[in-house]
């Protein structure tokens, strides 16, 4: 008999405290400690003023590694071209398949310029350009991502970015060669091997030797995200990151085996990762319990997995899937898995999700790596509101207003009316120079 070392919760939909059960559950606190955000805000107030000098400083005490100037800590394109090189045929085959999906998905979502002409001869529109420099952020020291960089820089090119600024963290002097070789197959253009929240303050405001970028995208640990929300305004950011999510939604048929490990596969994540099991039938809920005990104990990272399962996990009975998709919209998950023999059948039921899984085949896995649409997707109930990063994320619009004599004269009539009422003088009788008499 397996020993039971995971617990998730087990809720019930109709149980009468079910949605405080599910609040409760859900609850994230997404702010800093007093703590991160004062040694935030004092990096960034080092890096606007001292520069150079400070990420040099911060590299030294934060990441061991010393350097006497900053052309120490730029990766130059021949080593990313070395890094590429260096790889096995297995990794570097991996790399490119996932980065030609990727970028096959991606440019479906370039949106072009646009205009429309009246009668009277008044031309409106949009033009669409490409921001003209963003910075991308990759975690480095235990946890390497080369997957993010795809997923953050191949878009960015996509949306024609002119230069990618890429900052890594390597602590004590270590590089992930499958980050670099990501870095050179997305076109990224210039890597300095700086973190933390110096990293995002030298994007935000540029030094002597980085330049300053128009957004910052890529995620990061809690002074990473800390210090992206400190800056924004001054720059654009992606989205403040919470812990990674699943919700399986099944219908009892799909191997269950195959659902544990899907739930693993945002649980080992970190600690406060979460994964969701919603299941019409309750046999099956027991029985994928069963296999999570059964399959966690030969996983690398069990302990993480333990640690999410028992603090954040649930495995949630519902009485039809009808209900499955109301508990999905009230969790507004990253990621959900529509495990049952007819998803498409449940589309138009689901309001809230950053990307939805269809099929028993698909597992979430597979978004993460190479299934081509962006895994950088809203946390924390924000898919309410919010989207996958793309490309739209790196293109910017401008509206087009170019009337008419006709047009002018005939708008003018409007827009002093209008000022008028707001007893702006001055905008009425500009407007009024314009009307024919």
């Amino acid at each position: 008999m397996t020993t039971k070392i995971l617990k998730p919760a087990r809720l019930d939909y109709h149980d009468q405290n079910f949605i405080q059960q599910l609040e409760y559950l859900l609850a994230w606190e997404n702010v800093s400690d007093a703590k991160v955000y004062d040694t935030v805000k004092e990096i960034i107030t080092a890096v606007r003023r001292r520069g150079d000098w400070a990420l040099l400083n911060y590299t030294r005490r934060f990441d061991r590694v010393s350097a006497s100037s900053m052309n120490e800590l730029i990766i130059s394109k021949q080593q990313l071209h070395n890094a590429l090189e260096s790889i096995s045929d297995e990794q570097r085959h991996a790399l490119e398949t996932a980065a030609a999906r990727i970028r096959t998905y991606h440019e479906r979502q370039v949106q072009e310029s646009w205009s429309f002409k009246e009668r009277n001869g008044t031309r409106l529109g949009q033009k669409v350009q490409p921001m003209d420099r963003v910075g991308l952020y990759v975690p480095g020291g235990q946890a390497t991502y080369p997957s993010s960089v795809l997923m953050n820089a191949i878009p960015a090119r996509v949306a024609g970015v002119e230069e990618i600024i890429m900052v890594v963290p390597t602590p004590d002097g270590v590089i992930n060669d499958m980050v670099l070789a990501a870095a050179a197959l997305a076109g990224v253009h210039k890597v300095f091997t700086i973190g933390g929240a110096q990293a995002i303050a030298a994007l935000a405001y540029g030094t002597v030797t980085v330049p300053r970028v128009d957004k910052i995208v890529g995620p990061g640990n809690s002074y990473v995200a800390t210090a992206k929300r400190e800056v924004f305004g001054q720059v654009g950011i992606d989205m403040i990151a919470g812990p990674s999510e699943i919700l399986v939604v099944c219908d009892g048929l799909t191997d269950p085996d195959w659902i544990a490990m899907d739930l693993f596969s945002q649980a080992e994540h970190d600690e406060d990762a979460q994964a969701i099991l919603v299941s019409d039938n309750l046999e099956f809920l027991h029985e994928v319990d069963y296999c999570m005990n059964h399959l966690v104990q030969g996983l690398e990272r069990s302990e993480i997995i333990k640690a999410s399962i028992n603090n954040r996990g649930a495995l949630i009975h519902v009485p039809n899937l009808k209900a499955a998709c109301d508990v999905v919209n009230r969790i507004a998950p990253e990621h959900l898995e529509l495990s049952v023999a007819n998803p498409e059948a449940l589309l138009p039921d689901i309001r809230h999700a950053g990307a939805i899984f269809m099929g028993r085949h698909t597992a979430e896995a597979l978004g993460d790596y190479c299934a081509g649409p962006n895994h950088v997707l809203p946390t924390s109930g924000t898919s309410r509101f919010s989207s996958p990063l793309g490309v739209y994320d790196f293109q910017k619009r401008s509206s087009l207003i170019h009337f008419s004599d006709k047009g002018a004269s005939e708008m003018g009539k409007v827009a002093s009316v209008l000022a008028r009422g707001e007893s702006l003088t001055a905008h009425a009788r500009s407007a009024e120079f314009r009307i024919k008499k």
